[in-house]
């Protein structure tokens, strides 16, 4: 049978095609629509903190840890080793780096440490092969008769030693500035 009322008019294009379907509106900035599937672009990169406290408080602690690291180095070896004063310094660097961000302050302050947890770290070493020596305790040793301890650094240290300082603190300071990036 036939209908006895006629369709309501459908909503169509405005060029009166009744097959074609309205396109939908591009996005802005975009020269063509979306495809079916299209994933989001990536989310852009996390910008690095400026938190100078955070990087000064983790560079004093690698500064404690590697000093102690490098002490138990030259104890236990009973020898100077002095690339290991640049991973001394390199580790004090990307500590305050990663954790500081892009403080200008840090890389300074980074290689500062680094230069006294070299010291330290020697004198750790110094005092635990004189105790070993001298049949003490090294706490005896480092902490009662301090001066000691410094005099034999002083002795044992030749120029090596210095340009090692020198390398650790340059480690330090340029493994500060490449992890804040």
């Amino acid at each position: 049978m036939s209908q006895s009322a006629p369709q309501p008019p459908q909503p169509g294009p405005v060029d009166g095609n009744p097959f074609a379907k309205e396109a939908p509106a591009p996005a802005p900035g975009a020269p063509y629509p979306p495809q079916p599937g299209a994933f989001a672009p990536p989310a852009p990169a996390a910008p690095s903190r400026n938190n100078i406290a955070l990087g000064l408080v983790a560079a004093v602690v690698a500064a404690v840890a590697t000093a102690a690291l490098y002490g138990l180095i030259i104890g236990g070896t009973k020898h100077e080793i002095g690339w290991a004063a640049v991973g001394v310094g390199f580790v004090i660097g990307l500590a305050a780096g990663k954790a500081g961000g892009n403080n200008p302050v840090l890389p300074v302050v980074s290689a500062i440490l680094a230069l006294g947890a070299v010291y330290i770290g020697q004198l750790v070493g110094e005092a635990m092969i004189g105790a070993d020596q001298l049949h003490v305790s090294f706490s005896e040793l480092f902490f009662q008769h301090f001066d000691v301890v410094q005099k034999v650094w002083k002795e044992d240290a030749d120029p090596l030693t210095f340009v090692f300082f020198a390398i650790a603190a340059f480690a330090a300071f340029s493994g500060s500035k490449k992890a804040a990036q």
